[in-house]
């Protein structure tokens, strides 16, 4: 196996023994060679595309075969060997319609000609040898910019596939993810041509989250401020952790009425800011953070737990039994839920004890989407003009295990008392319970949602320009960035289509950049890593060092 698609890449290379993540070596060769079987798949698109043919089932397939191998998705080899196969006989079927309309179809040698073998051990076999790293480019700059682009293009499908799940889809999307699959078998492009591809992929992964942004909102109302309990309440529970809202709802009307209390966990925790899910009266409060201590707490919940996408950490054997996984998510010996018909989870949950009494932990305020922080402009902006408040930092992404991420929650804390703090998606688990008090009745912790609602947070800084009559970069906003898996990566690369400078980066810096595309990236967008809190903050408040 070799896998350097994570931030916590083995040796900061990539691993390949295990994955850092728990991986096994064999999944990692089944979605390697998934990914080659959907870039055949991908070329049949392309070329039927030109001939007036296209398939939406090919479309959602491409997108969810490509978020099946994001990080901690999905670890079960049926499972794959499964996707493989369907992936194999929508090519097949497409390659008719294609030729009948004119199209060419003929690819020798390349994944549209591919046959899986008949065994799983085959499979494996197969997948080894069509590795990313063993791309025949001698090239490593190329190939670099070809990992990134393939990162980008998970976390653009893993959007893509939350905004479906609404009803959400624009064919251009579709149309994108399979041209850039099928062009990563091209050999004959320039570093520069590769530059355009990945940034294209920001641009069109910027459209996704828009689609998604859309969809949530028009379904579920633009998220209010909320107080969010983080105790228990004494009865029946349910723990919902991942991203997809719609879950969170089908779960929430089916336990309706049944004594039963459902809480959020991880990236659920906005969900708690949107009216329409606000008014179930079971709907409790969040349990537990993101990271540091998810396997304790899975073990310690008195109830059943549901995971909707991308899994922070492995489950843990011992607690299999009380996991149920939606959608593309698998592990061997997890309940898998079809159809989002949750009465297996909810009589689990009646079978189990649930808490024995309320706990009171204090709470915690979600709800500062861009609807929210732009009706109160007027205050920011008067803020600002009376030098009340100096400067916001967006301390947003993923969470992690290394200790090395505790740089954010001492960043957070040492945020002058003049300056806002904007956040979102699991990193501010790190800091999400500080009381940092208010400026003038603007909270100085704004928890703007997911990292699914990283759209949100470009449209108020877009908002925020505006109303200052200025770019972005001119703005008193800075981005202090942590990253963990691709979903991160396509944001990146969408805050790289927008131009906007002077990111700070960490914990460490992808394994799959090399020097010279990160001297690319320093030169066009001063990106650079994160260094010390104290250091940080001096710098981008033109401060001396604090001693």
């Amino acid at each position: 196996m070799f896998c350097n698609q994570c931030e916590q890449a083995a040796k900061g290379e990539g691993c390949t023994k295990i994955g850092v993540c728990g991986k096994q070596p064999d999944v990692a060769d089944l979605q390697d060679l998934l990914i080659y079987v959907l870039q055949g798949l991908s070329q049949i698109a392309v070329e039927g595309r030109k001939v007036g043919v296209t398939d939406p089932d090919v479309n959602l397939f491409v997108c969810e075969g490509t978020f099946s191998t994001l990080t901690n998705v999905n670890f079960d080899n049926e499972r794959f060997v499964a996707l493989i196969n369907r992936g194999v006989k929508l090519r097949e079927s497409l390659k008719i319609r294609v030729a009948q309309a004119g199209g060419n179809v003929d690819f020798p040698g390349s994944p549209a000609e591919f046959t899986p073998a008949d065994t799983l051990a085959g499979l494996v076999k197969q997948g080894e040898a069509v590795e990313l790293n063993k791309h025949p480019d001698e090239n490593p700059d190329i190939l670099s910019l070809k990992q990134t682009l393939l990162y980008g293009l998970k976390g653009l499908a893993a959007y893509a596939d939350h905004a479906k799940i609404l009803g959400r889809e624009d064919e251009a999307v579709y149309a994108f993810i399979q041209e850039a699959l099928a062009a990563m078998l091209r050999t004959d492009r320039t570093v520069d041509e590769w530059v355009g591809m990945v940034l294209k992929c920001g641009e069109v992964n910027l459209r996704a989250m828009e689609l998604l942004d859309d969809g949530n909102t028009s379904s579920y109302g633009h998220p209010v401020p909320t107080h969010v309990p983080l105790g228990a309440k004494k009865g029946k529970a349910i723990l919902v952790s991942g991203h997809d809202l719609k879950d969170l709802e089908e779960v929430l009307k089916q336990s309706a009425g049944k004594g039963i209390n459902v809480y959020t966990h991880g990236e659920m925790l906005p969900c708690h800011g949107y009216p329409e899910l606000k008014k179930y009266p079971h709907f409790h409060g969040h349990y537990g953070t993101a990271w540091q201590n998810q396997a304790k707490e899975f073990a310690q919940f008195p109830g059943p737990i549901v995971m909707t996408t991308n899994c922070i950490q492995k489950p843990k054997d011992s607690y299999f039994g009380n996991i149920y996984t939606r959608g593309l998510v698998g592990w061997p010996g997890v309940t898998h839920i079809k159809d989002q018909d949750y009465s297996v989870v909810i009589n689990k949950a009646l079978e189990m004890d649930g808490f024995s009494a309320d706990t009171d932990k204090g709470s915690v305020m979600v709800g500062f989407a861009r609807n929210t922080v732009m009706s109160v402009a007027d205050k920011i902006i008067a803020a600002v003009k009376n030098k009340d408040l100096r400067h916001f930092f967006l301390v947003a992404g993923c969470d992690g295990a290394k200790p090395c991420r505790n740089y954010y929650t001492e960043f957070v804390e040492k945020v002058p008392a003049d300056c806002v703090v904007l956040t979102l998606a699991c990193g501010k688990f790190r800091f999400f319970d500080k009381d940092l008090g208010d400026i003038g009745g603007i909270p100085r912790l704004l928890d703007i949602g997911q990292c699914n609602d990283a759209y949100s947070a470009i449209q108020i800084a877009v908002a925020l320009s505006k109303a200052f009559d200025c770019g972005v970069n001119d703005l008193p906003l800075s981005f202090v960035l942590s990253w963990y898996e691709q979903k991160a990566v396509v944001i990146l690369l969408t805050l790289f289509y927008l131009g906007i400078q002077d990111i700070r980066l960490g914990p460490s810096l992808p394994a799959f950049i090399t020097p010279n595309v990160l001297d690319v990236l320093v030169k066009n967008f001063a990106i650079k890593p994160i260094s010390t809190p104290e250091q940080d903050l001096a710098t981008i408040l033109g401060e001396p060092v604090a001693a």
